[in-house]
């Protein structure tokens, strides 16, 4: 992610989930909120309710990846929070793509105005 750094701080969390927009369907659940900055900042959040530490680990990878691959096209001054509901531990790669690109449309967040 050569664009993007991450949201490590828990104020940072609380800030985006108070003051910014909100999309999410069965898988996740997006935060979005825009900011001055040149690049983007991501956030990545996978309860304990979806699953054990590998399961959770798989899924952050997933979606990390899926943002990595997306990264481009998206809209720059970003701060986004990407949340994994519990149904994500058992979906396949392919469904957490569309769930992905559909908030994404959603919240307008890709520069070119749809996904691949």
């Amino acid at each position: 992610m050569k664009f993007t750094e991450t949201l490590n701080k828990n104020y940072e969390f609380r800030r985006l989930y108070a003051k910014g927009k909100s999309s999410a369907n069965g898988l996740l659940a997006v935060y979005v909120r825009r900011t001055r900055r040149q690049g983007n900042r991501l956030g990545l959040t996978v309860s304990v309710k979806v699953g054990n530490a590998v399961t959770r680990n798989r899924v952050r990878r997933r979606l990390r990846e899926i943002y990595r691959l997306r990264e481009e096209r998206m809209r720059t001054g970003l701060e986004l929070i990407i949340v994994a509901r519990s149904r994500a531990a058992t979906a396949a790669y392919r469904d957490l793509e569309r769930a992905f690109d559909d908030l994404c449309r959603r919240l307008d967040l890709y520069s070119d105005g749809a996904a691949q």
